[in-house]
């Protein structure tokens, strides 16, 4: 195989994950065309690309719209990974437990680049619910889990986020220095708070998760709407969470020491 047919296989296999990668809640279908459009990429290429996919089970024709969706075959892979991450094996149990306590929404999230992704949602009984999924992703610096993960990253990583502060509703920090200010409270606190920093009228809470080596490897939140979260609720909301991450550390592994808040 020649270099050039290298570089051809290995710039379809990249495109075949961007058309993967371009489904979401909000776009769970999608044409040649739309594809196409959406990726820069020609539209034989996407032809082609969507044909191997499809034949593969990862993405399905509809008959009635002529447009695809993601296939079993991508279920299959996701079970295989959540079904093999220590942290949701041992998480799901204490998660259900404080979703139980305090009434709201709760998810685990990671951090993937500059944004924070959810790998855990456990759903509250509240008739107003938020449009979240496993798999969704925000960014670190307006979410409370974010927020929490960011706070133990190095000065360079804080850097290329301070770069893309963009306010994205009444309380979002843009400010730089307010930013490094927030991270050193959360280290001090250990937890975050979120109050209409994503979204308008949604508060959350946030606590890091740790390994046994003691890094910080995800945040578990609680999120609702502020009506539900008024900040009197907080100390109390914010107990019962930080008592869960910290469950939840134990569990992979992590000992605390007792002089440590």
């Amino acid at each position: 195989m020649t270099e050039s047919t290298d570089k051809r296989s290995l710039s379809s296999v990249s495109n075949a994950l961007r058309i993967l990668r371009s489904y979401t809640l909000d776009r769970p279908s999608q044409g040649i065309t739309e594809i196409a459009a959406s990726l820069g990429l020609g539209k034989s290429t996407v032809h082609r690309l969507v044909t191997t996919l499809t034949n593969e089970g990862f993405l399905v024709k509809e008959a009635d719209t002529q447009k695809y969706r993601l296939g079993y075959s991508v279920l299959t892979l996701s079970g295989v990974v959540t079904s093999n991450l220590d942290i949701y094996t041992e998480a799901l149990p204490i998660v259900r437990k404080l979703v139980d306590s305090v009434g709201e929404t709760s998810h685990i999230g990671i951090q993937d680049g500059h944004d924070i992704i959810y790998v855990m949602k456990i759903e509250c009984n509240h008739q107003v619910r938020f449009l979240t999924h496993v798999g969704r992703r925000n960014p670190l610096y307006c979410t409370s889990s974010g927020k929490v993960l960011l706070a133990y990253k190095d000065r360079e990583f804080l850097q290329e986020i301070e770069k893309s502060l963009v306010k994205r509703a009444p309380n979002t920090i843009t400010d730089p220095v307010f930013l490094e200010h927030s991270l050193q409270k959360i280290r001090a606190d250990g937890y975050a708070t979120s109050f209409e920093e994503l979204l308008e009228g949604v508060h959350s809470i946030a606590a890091p998760i740790r390994d046994y080596t003691g890094n910080v490897i995800a945040a578990l939140n609680i999120v609702g709407p502020k009506q539900r979260m008024g900040r009197q609720k907080f100390p109390l909301l914010t107990k019962k969470v930080v008592e869960a991450s910290q469950e939840i550390s134990a569990k992979l592994g992590y000992y605390r020491p007792r002089h440590s808040s």
